[in-house]
């Protein structure tokens, strides 16, 4: 199995850390937030990585080379050019998919012990297009599901926007751990190139395709991507 790493953001919410190294790299008990993703990858047998690059690219690279992958094979994605949000990014590294199955998606700067085995066992078994880590954690914005946890739609609870794109009698909220399971097949429906977001893609895909929520509100899990994240995770993730 293959997994990708989204690091190029540019990291603004850890500001003024990211003024001079990009996010992938913040510090939590002497291991960087990229180390710690391999690692966690790497403990379910998921050594085959691709990392995109954008926000002071070399520190990424030149740690990566320094420490040999931590064990695992790093290929990198340059975005250096352009950032391309999360949709962008990982249609620019299709490639590197190729002839592979199911496949992670995630974001450098989450931390969690979410079991990826359970969640792509049920990814397969339902036959989802792709199946997203989600917990009841409180947040402004939500994935909506129905009692399914089938993906209907989106509510934004701070400006009151809301996208509804399947119907269903009832609407579960559900916040998105920014983990993603996704089927080969996913290259094959979506031809969009340039700058976009998976958000925006899934919310169109529910429609027709079946998407799918995996709720582990009860593993360990935190957003790293603000300043005052960084002592609460480094209590939790030892």
């Amino acid at each position: 199995m293959k997994a990708m790493i989204l690091a190029a953001g540019l990291g603004t919410r850890l500001k003024p850390f990211t003024d001079e190294h990009p996010k992938a790299l913040a510090i939590i008990n002497g291991k960087s937030l990229l180390q710690r993703n391999i690692e966690y990858l790497a403990s379910f047998g998921i050594t085959d990585v691709i990392v995109n690059v954008h926000h002071f690219p070399d520190q990424i690279i030149n740690l990566i080379k320094k420490n040999n992958g931590f064990g695992s094979n790093i290929t990198i994605s340059d975005e250096t050019d352009e950032v391309l949000e999360t949709g962008g990014g990982l249609m620019k590294a299709k490639s590197f998919f190729e002839n592979s199955g199911p496949f992670v998606l995630m974001n450098v700067d989450i931390l969690t012990d979410v079991d990826i085995r359970k969640m792509i066992d049920q990814h397969t078994s339902s036959k989802a297009l792709a199946t997203l880590a989600v917990t009841n954690r409180k947040t402004s914005r939500y994935f909506l599901f129905d009692d399914l946890e089938t993906l209907c739609g989106w509510r934004n609870i701070k400006t009151g926007e809301q996208k509804i794109s399947r119907e269903a009698t009832k609407y579960f909220e559900k916040a998105f751990s920014g983990i993603h399971i996704i089927s080969p097949e996913f290259f094959q429906i979506i031809k969009i190139t340039g700058k976009f977001s998976m958000v925006d893609v899934y919310l169109d895909l529910c429609k027709t395709h079946t998407i799918k929520g995996f709720d582990h509100s009860t593993s360990k899990f935190i957003d790293v991507g603000k300043p005052e994240n960084i002592a609460i995770a480094e209590e939790i993730f030892s």
